[in-house]
C-alpha cells in the first residue's frame, strides 16, 4: 500500500531541495528521518517532517508496521518563484529570483 505526504511552497530551491532528497530515496524511513536529523542542509528539516508525517499516516490510517516503511518514491518540483529588484548602477536594476519548491513522498511497506 503506498501512502502519500505533501509539503508545499517552503522558501528551499528545488536544486537544493533535490541534494536532501536524493540521500533518502529508497532506504527505510526510520533510517531516512536518522540520516536527516544529521544532514547539515536547510531542507532536511522539512524533508525530515515530512517524511514523520507520512509514516505516521500509514501507520494511524492505515495499520502499517512503521519498521517497515521504505521511502519509495519523493519528487521535488518547482513551485511559484518570487521576484525581487536590486538596485543598481545609472539608475538600473537586476531581478532577484527567490525560488520556492514542492515536495511530494511516497512510502510503501516492504
Amino acid at each position: 500500500m503506498n501512502v502519500k505526504a505533501s509539503l508545499k511552497t517552503i522558501h528551499i530551491s528545488p536544486q537544493k531541495a533535490r541534494l536532501v532528497a536524493d540521500l533518502v530515496r529508497g532506504m527505510k524511513a526510520t533510517e531516512a528521518i536518522t540520516m536527516l536529523r544529521f544532514a547539515d542542509k536547510k531542507a532536511a528539516d522539512p524533508i525530515m517532517k515530512l517524511i514523520k508525517s507520512a509514516v505516521h499516516n500509514a501507520t494511524h490510517n492505515f495499520n502499517l508496521a512503521e519498521d517497515k516503511l521504505i521511502v519509495s518514491e519523493i519528487q521535488v518540483g518547482a513551485a511559484a518563484t518570487m521576484r525581487r529588484i536590486r538596485p543598481r548602477s545609472r539608475g538600473q536594476a537586476d531581478r532577484i529570483n527567490k525560488r520556492t519548491s514542492h515536495v511530494y513522498v511516497t512510502v510503501k511497506e516492504s
